[in-house]
């Protein structure tokens, strides 16, 4: 397996500190609002290389926390007047919905900030202590100067580092690319007491405290989105690694590319302002996963809807090469849930190592060319589909390539569901028939048909079509699917 470490700037073989037991660790979401498409990609990037390291290695940690403490969160609440408490259980549990229904598999730790000061304030004091960090007027400030290797990770000049610190200027700090570690709070704010008063830690304190706990001083991985290079994770290293000189903290670091939608930066008063909820309300969340994953994850990404909508006929025509394959290819009672938070479907371990999809994802986590792969074996299905007859073999050969392609989507988180739930799947916006009205106008065409009334079946087809409902004849009986 070999990744891009942006520390290296360059692909390099991974080798973890322990082959029996991989960690990582990545920045989770801030919870204050709904989670946009952009909060969305590295779940859906790092869930993928979560699916891959456990096809990989025996035993995976993956360590994801909440910021529930942070001053959008309080301005929030003073916009709002909803409790802060309240702001962030209701954000959080929506987040996770929203993740489940993109087939994001849990994370096996999901620490919050609020549940860790203890131990953000033990980290504090301990660089006060190697004066790496110093009190002034109720805050806590890291002494950047006191640290020869800052700004290795971005590689940004001393100007920009002072550039990007600049959110915090303020008379009391000896240098301008200082950053707080704990800050003051009023009464109206949230607060712990500690040895500089009662206050609440600054944001990057918060992760280098969670996954030293979680995960220890020296851990493989720690991701993120690449606008979190600077000054989030370099500010991580710098408290990491002066609290703790004997250790290296993380090993390489791994960052997605940006995020524009429709061809331009992401803006509500451009109108191209995506939630995953909102978006969950026109189209089925494996669609915005298939769209996330067909780009590289380090290069940009251009979210739009059309591409929403190809992705969408994309996983109409797996799932449709699933369901002609029918009974013929499907051993019984196979698993088929992907989001119970453990991978469901057919054993990934049964694809050699060498397997086109294994190599794929194991240089950097080539998605596209993965995807290529599924395209490939889906096609492979439809061939074997189009031979007329039974033929000798020919159920064997269907469900040799359906394990395989089950197996493929339980790596990249697709195709999980049942071929019938994915086409009678309809959206929450707009005024859209339900299964009962369906099924009650294909017997109504039954009817017709059987009565030589086809001017009336033929009615009722074209009335369902106009309605994005397409009806196929099979022996078996008439089946449906939403177009």
């Amino acid at each position: 397996m070999r990744i891009h470490d942006t520390y290296q700037r360059k692909k390099v073989p991974f080798e973890p500190h322990d082959e029996t037991h991989v960690r990582f660790y990545v920045c989770g979401p801030t919870v204050y609002d709904y989670a946009h498409i952009g909060n969305a990609r590295p779940v859906v990037v790092f869930d993928v290389l979560y699916r891959l390291l456990r096809r990989l290695y025996s035993k995976v940690t993956y360590v994801r926390n909440i910021t529930d403490i942070d001053d959008k969160i309080n301005a929030r609440a003073a916009e709002t007047g909803e409790p802060i408490g309240e702001i962030t259980r209701r954000t959080a549990e929506q987040f996770h919905a929203d993740m489940a229904a993109l087939g994001a598999l849990e994370p096996d730790e999901e620490p919050r900030a609020t549940e860790h000061v203890g131990l953000m304030v033990e980290m504090i004091e301990d660089l006060v202590a190697k004066d790496h960090a110093y009190e002034a007027e109720g805050h806590v400030l890291f002494n950047v100067p006191s640290m020869e290797t800052y700004g290795r990770l971005s590689r940004h000049s001393r100007d920009e580092l002072v550039a990007g610190a600049r959110v915090e200027v303020a008379p009391y700090k000896r240098d301008p690319a200082d950053f707080v570690l704990w800050k003051p709070s009023d009464a109206d704010l949230p607060g712990w007491e500690s040895p500089w008063g009662r206050g609440r830690p600054g944001w990057h304190i918060e992760c280098s405290a969670m996954s030293s706990k979680y995960l220890g001083l020296d851990f493989d991985i720690h991701g993120g989105g690449q606008d979190l290079i600077f000054p989030h994770h370099e500010n991580e290293i710098a408290q990491s690694l002066c609290a703790h000189p004997e250790a290296g903290f993380a090993k390489y670091w791994m960052h997605n590319g940006y995020l524009q939608a429709e061809g331009e930066k992401m803006s509500k008063s451009l109108g191209n302002f995506y939630t995953v909820n909102e978006l969950l309300s026109e189209f089925p969340g494996e669609a915005i996963r298939l769209l996330l994953l067909k780009t590289h994850y380090r290069q940009p990404l251009d979210f739009t809807r059309s591409g929403l909508e190809e992705a969408k006929r994309d996983l109409d025509r797996f799932y449709g090469a699933l369901r002609n394959a029918g009974a013929a290819a499907a051993p019984a009672g196979e698993p088929r849930s992907m989001n119970a938070g453990e991978p469901a479907g057919p054993d990934t371990g049964q694809l050699p190592d060498d397997d086109p999809l294994i190599l794929a994802l194991a240089d950097d986590l080539n998605t596209p060319l993965a995807f290529h792969e599924l395209t490939n074996r889906v096609h492979i299905m439809n061939t074997i589909l189009s031979r007329s007859g039974e033929g000798p073999g020919r159920a064997e050969e269907l469900a040799a390539v359906r394990t395989d392609i089950l197996a493929y989507g339980q790596l990249l988180g697709l195709l999980g569901q049942d071929p019938e739930d994915w086409f009678k799947w309809r959206p929450a916006a707009g005024d859209t028939l339900d299964e009962a009205d369906i099924e009650a106008m294909i017997e109504a065409r039954k009817t017709a048909r059987e009565a030589k009334d086809f001017a009336e079946a033929d009615r009722i087809r074209d009335d369902l079509a106009v309605k994005g409902v397409l009806l196929e004849d099979k022996p078996e009986g008439t089946i449906w699917r939403r177009g």
